[in-house]
């Protein structure tokens, strides 16, 4: 006996019926009205393109959002001359989008009305890029001003329940207080039994909060997303960016580096703030005398210009003023940089990709094909970089690029290491730069305390070596010989750290006729260090200790970026 089943055939009948109707639909929008159809139950749905209309809007409209490609958005309607598609195209293009209406089945359009259920309406997310909403950044920007502001704001959205949302914010909320306070980094590390939150303000890492595995979890899968990184790789290091846009004050860009450890991958994500590395060169803590120099060397025709120092130490904010400086309408600049930290206008400006073959090396020899005046190559890592470096200051350009070594007098060394004829490196290298980057007192709180034996004694003996290679230590408004220095004690201005703001400490080498005569010798470090102290100019323990006696920083910050014992 042959069994029916009904139910298959009600589900049969329904294909059959939605079949028919893509059938009829597709049709009508060929012969009727002239534009395509879409079947939309085989495609994915673009979050993006669904929030330009709330969930009430696209169904008074009835019409269905889909795909957003930049300004440009498809729209799935039911007639394109129905008073609710019209009305929604309208609306749409008041908000400055290109819409594309496309034709689609009931049951299409319903898909994508299914999508609204799982949206954040706080924010809107795209591979690549975060757009925080105008709301929760006049709140971050009015409220976190301080440490503790951060702490509270974010504990307060971790803890947040009831909330169906409140985890696809916190991520928004971490980075907009991270913004608030003026941080550079934000460190997510999970530890064996929590999570630790940390951001680094300036140069020190301070512990913001703590949060559970849970909420870690949805954070890095949010910030791989963003990033373009890949959710199932957790064993191997990934890099990425984003960037988020904040209406009225710009855009912000987040390097994101994601390493595996014991507990789970670490993540750090560095902000660079386009504010934070907009810094006049005469705002960097350079002293009057060397500033002079500078100025010099970076006003030459040609010639080529190298600042060292280790990673975070304000090389690239240091480079940026330097191009501020040189610019005019008249000079071609080109910088090839890794990334692309601040967008200078005027300015040809090229990031490498590894990935596609344009290394600091090929963007060189790119750029000298465009017949520039200026160019300035973010970090020169190989001899071949360094060989076409020099060349490029010899014949006509100015090169500003950076160098890895502990000081000024390394320079040279490392460009022969690299294989660059010594012979023609006197007539190409300008000024070889050092810095490194120390706190600022908090001019709120510091205050004058007696000086320790020991510092003394630092500060005698290194006043002294200075002054018998002929500086003029006392040019500067400060005396060998005190009783007190500067203390910190905390206070809300400074997040209760005694500091506030960095500055730079700096040492240089210029080329002269005594560098020049040692330096087919294949001179040490330390060959050029004896010749560079008799140029008059301090290097960093000499300039780390006047700003120490003029109470701008203080003996352990000084401390920890150079050795103040070091033998010359």
């Amino acid at each position: 006996m042959v069994q029916f089943d009904e139910d298959d055939q009600l589900k049969r009948i329904k294909n059959l019926r939605e079949a028919e109707e893509e059938d009829v639909v597709a049709m009508l929008a060929e012969q009727q009205y002239g534009i395509e159809h879409v079947d939309l139950l085989s495609q994915a749905i673009d979050n993006d393109a669904i929030r330009l209309l709330t969930e009430e809007q696209a169904k008074t409209f009835d019409v269905g959002p889909y795909k957003l490609i930049d300004k440009k958005l498809m729209l799935a309607v039911r007639s394109p001359l129905s008073h609710g598609a019209l009305e929604a195209k309208a609306f749409l293009e008041g908000e400055g989008y290109e819409v594309v209406m496309v034709m689609a089945s009931e049951k299409s359009i319903e898909k994508v009305w299914s999508h609204y259920q799982d949206l954040s309406f706080a924010t809107r997310s795209r591979a690549g890029g975060l757009d925080v909403s105008p709301d929760v950044l006049l709140d971050l920007s009015k409220t976190v001003k301080t440490m503790e502001d951060a702490v509270k704001v974010i504990n307060d959205a971790i803890n947040e329940s009831g909330n169906a949302h409140h985890l696809s914010r916190i991520l928004e909320i971490i980075l907009g207080a991270g913004i608030g306070i003026g941080a550079s980094d934000v460190h997510v590390e999970p530890m064996e039994g929590s999570v630790e939150l940390r951001f680094r303000l300036d140069g020190v890492l301070h512990i913001i909060t703590t949060f559970n595995f849970d909420t870690y979890k949805q954070i890095n899968t949010r910030i791989k997303l963003l990033s373009g990184l890949k959710l199932t790789i957790s064993a191997t290091p990934q890099d990425g960016r984003f960037s988020a846009f904040l209406g009225d004050a710009g855009e912000i860009n987040f390097r994101t580096s994601m390493i595996p450890g014991a507990y789970g991958e670490s993540i750090v994500l560095r902000i660079l703030n386009p504010k934070s590395i907009q810094v006049q060169l005469d705002e960097l803590g350079i002293s009057p005398p060397l500033f002079d120099i500078f100025m010099r060397g970076i006003k030459k025709p040609n010639g080529m210009v190298l600042l060292t120092g280790p990673t975070g130490s304000g090389k690239t904010t240091t480079l940026y003023a330097f191009l501020q400086k040189v610019f005019s309408p008249e000079l071609k600049i080109i910088t090839i940089e890794d990334p692309i930290e601040y967008h200078l206008a005027g300015i040809t400006q090229t990031q490498v990709d590894h990935k596609k073959g344009y290394t600091f090396l090929e963007g060189l020899r790119s750029a000298l094909r465009q017949d520039p005046d200026i160019i300035m190559v973010g970090e020169i890592r190989d001899s071949e970089t360094a060989k076409i470096a020099v060349e490029s200051a010899l014949t006509g350009h100015i090169v500003f690029s950076t160098l890895h070594t502990n000081n000024a007098s390394g320079v040279i060394p490392r460009l022969i290491d690299l294989d660059v004829n010594p012979k023609i490196l006197v007539s190409a290298l300008s000024l070889s730069i050092a810095q490194r980057l120390v706190r600022k007192l908090c001019t709120v709180c510091k205050y004058e305390r007696p000086i320790a034996d020991e510092e003394r004694k630092t500060i005698q003996q290194i006043w002294d070596t200075a002054v018998t290679n002929g500086k003029n230590m006392e040019q500067f408004g400060v005396k060998r010989d005190v009783a007190t220095l500067w203390g910190v004690k905390g206070c809300p201005n400074c997040n209760n750290t005694g500091y506030k703001g960095r500055l730079g400490i700096f040492e240089v080498v210029q080329m002269d006729a005594n560098i020049e005569h040692i330096i087919l010798s294949n001179p040490t470090e330390r060959d050029i260090k004896a010749i560079a102290d008799k140029q008059g100019t301090l290097d960093m323990r000499e300039d780390g200790i006047i700003k120490i006696l003029q109470g701008i920083t203080d003996m352990p910050e000084v401390i920890s970026v150079v050795d103040l014992d070091e033998q010359k």
